[in-house]
């Protein structure tokens, strides 16, 4: 098998951590006897810097000519202005949209070993916490039409979605339920938004084509706390691009560190980008200290969505376990008492537990 990765490093810590991801996927490689091919591009703020888009063309052939790709993280504070007309995350935004990579999956799982460095009590995590959010990912408020009136007094912006964009990311949400404890929690404000009602419609009738997966309709505010009082209920749940981005960042709390959550956005093929969830942490960058494992169980997840590879996804995904399991934490999932590993000394650890 020869695959060919676009790698697009984007700005702060980025960099840091997709080279570790590189580094257990070139294991992959070895193990299995495949060819990856990796291509560096820019994206983010450090194109705007080089090229003046934060989605240069080259970066767009690079990634149409690669089978998936591999993203660090975009932003920092020299591009945080919100009112400039060029931003990073308006790259990141236009591969979706380019791929149409509609559904962004965000497993959230808690590893026993870190359950005492989560906020919640031990007792609210002890039955296992391990929900799939499925959100949306090319519509919605993100995309909708926005505009600031007059001399900046007034604005808006339109949340909008159409039956189509709905059903197929429902669609997305039910068939991975049956692969897990057949169970959809589908989040909305159908209580106020017309366009939540749409959307409450729209789940309902796609659910008729899965009876064997059970639905409920949470409002997103009871969601947010039913996410702190009794994570271990949820399964697969189902959001809007808004409310999607905002619960499962809410959740990551949940696994003790934004630094621990991998995602997938996919669209109808098996292409896909991979990323953690974690911003570029400009703070930290350059001091190898970030964590990693958001970033190489993002490469679990290309491996198994994109590359059809679902037991070397498991083998890094175990990997991660065991190290986890030893011990061995980084700064931001460091209890304290003990020396705070490196991102290479974390990738070197995850390297050791795979087949030589």
């Amino acid at each position: 098998m020869s695959v060919r990765i676009a790698v697009l490093p984007g700005d702060g810590i980025g960099p840091e951590v997709v080279a570790a991801a590189q580094r257990v996927l070139q294991r992959i490689a070895d193990i299995g006897g495949y060819t990856f091919v990796f291509e560096e591009a820019l994206l983010g703020g450090c194109a705007i810097d080089a090229t003046g888009s934060p989605l240069p063309d080259r970066t767009l052939g690079v990634c149409e000519d690669s089978d998936a790709i591999l993203l660090g993280a975009v932003g920092g504070p020299r591009w945080s202005d919100p009112s400039l007309p060029v931003r990073p995350e308006q790259g990141l935004l236009g591969l979706r949209q380019h791929f149409t990579l509609f559904a962004n999956l965000r497993p959230v799982k808690v590893f026993p070993a870190l359950i005492p460095h989560a906020p919640l009590r031990p007792e609210l995590l002890a039955d296992g916490v391990d929900i799939l959010f499925v959100r949306e990912l090319t519509g919605g408020i993100y995309f909708g039409e926005r505009r600031e009136q007059g001399s900046g007094d007034s604005a808006y912006d339109t949340l909008y979605y159409t039956v189509a964009e709905v059903e197929r990311v429902a669609h997305v949400a039910f068939k991975a339920a049956q692969q897990r404890r057949r169970k959809v929690t589908s989040v909305d404000k159908a209580n106020v938004l017309a366009a939540m009602r749409l959307w409450r419609r729209t789940v309902h009738n796609v659910a008729r084509d899965y009876p064997d997966v059970e639905l409920e309709d949470v409002l997103v505010d009871a969601c947010t706390m039913h996410l702190m009082r009794r994570p271990a209920s949820f399964d697969v749940i189902l959001a809007d691009n808004m409310f999607g981005d905002i619960l499962s960042d809410e959740s990551a709390t949940l696994a003790g560190s934004l630094g621990m959550l991998p995602s997938a956005s996919l669209g109808e093929g098996t292409f896909g980008l991979y990323e953690p969830i974690h911003g570029s942490a400009p703070d930290i960058a350059g001091k190898g200290i970030a964590n990693p494992i958001g970033t190489i169980l993002s490469a679990a997840m290309l491996l198994r969505y994109s590359l059809g590879l679902a037991e070397e996804a498991s083998l890094i995904e175990q990997a991660v376990e065991t190290v986890l399991e030893s011990g061995l934490r980084t700064a931001d999932i460091n209890l304290g008492g003990q020396k705070a590993a490196s991102t290479a000394e974390m990738t070197d650890a995850i390297l050791a537990q795979l087949p030589a």
